[in-house]
């Protein structure tokens, strides 16, 4: 697995590289859907990893977001091997020049996540991570918050794109946890909310709707930092499902059972 890893940070820097030089000319946008955005930048660091991740890996599936668009994604075999892409995680944040985005590409075989990188173009910051090697933030060792107590901790979240057809439901759960822990953040950028639990800079986080290329890099980092990750009901996390739910541990319990109760009262729209 080193040699993915290794290949996965040298296409993270340039590709950080090629984000900064795009930013500093200025960014220009378009729409995909009613809030979705998209730009250049997103199509042309998505094309320059694929074109690395396949001359290094013909055998391998590429799944990124820009070239798999709305269709069903498969779930692959259990032996294959699968990237997950997400060549600017936070465009909109890009779009807008507000420095929250990162480049986020996991390696999966089948269901079980392998190897994860994550780097932000603006703090130069790069996370990692391989199964069973623990997770680094650049060249240090990383673990999650000691919080023990939600009411101490802060959280993070973000919303998924058809949030404002549903947005009682969405703020309901932002209401409940503005009164029971410490603060909330939305940063913007999921991958970049992950690799924050992996370094304690964040205590918890949880959101709706999340595709692979969101979380595959991330929750893989979070959890070699030792983070619980599971869905709202504390099933097993799905890398293709609709809920994700990481903690320092300490506070996960008490984060679901929060989810769980405002659930039961609200079901989720379908």
């Amino acid at each position: 697995m080193a040699g993915f890893l290794d290949v996965a940070l040298s296409i993270a820097l340039e590709a950080g590289e090629r984000i900064r030089e795009a930013a500093a000319r200025g960014v220009g946008f378009e729409h995909k859907g009613a809030i979705d955005l998209v730009t250049e930048t997103d199509r042309a660091v998505e094309a320059f990893a694929c074109e690395r991740l396949r001359k290094e890996f013909p055998d391998h599936l590429i799944v990124g977001e820009e070239s798999s668009g709305d269709a069903p994604l498969p779930r692959p075999g259990a032996e294959q091997l699968a990237w997950y892409l997400d060549p600017l995680d936070g465009t909109t944040n890009f779009a807008h020049s507000y420095p929250q985005y990162a480049f986020s590409l996991g390696l999966a075989r089948g269901e079980q996540l392998v190897a994860g990188v994550v780097h932000d173009p603006t703090r130069r910051e790069t996370f990692a991570a391989e199964l069973g090697g623990g997770a680094r933030l650049d060249d240090r060792p990383i673990s999650v918050s000691a919080t023990a107590e939600l009411g101490s901790a802060l959280v993070g979240t973000g919303f998924p794109y058809d949030r404002r057809e549903h947005v009682d439901f969405y703020l309901g759960f932002v209401r409940d946890f503005l009164m029971t822990t410490h603060g909330i953040r939305r940063g913007g950028s999921a991958a970049l909310d992950l690799c924050a639990i992996a370094c304690g800079r964040l205590d918890g986080f949880w959101e709706w709707k999340l595709k692979p290329w969101d979380t595959a890099a991330g929750v893989l980092i979070a959890s070699e930092a030792g983070a619980r990750v599971s869905d709202f009901a504390l099933a097993p996390f799905d890398l293709h499902g609709t809920q994700t739910l990481v903690t320092n541990d300490k506070i996960h319990e008490e984060m679901a059972r929060i989810i769980g109760a405002r659930l039961a009262d609200h079901p989720a729209p379908r």
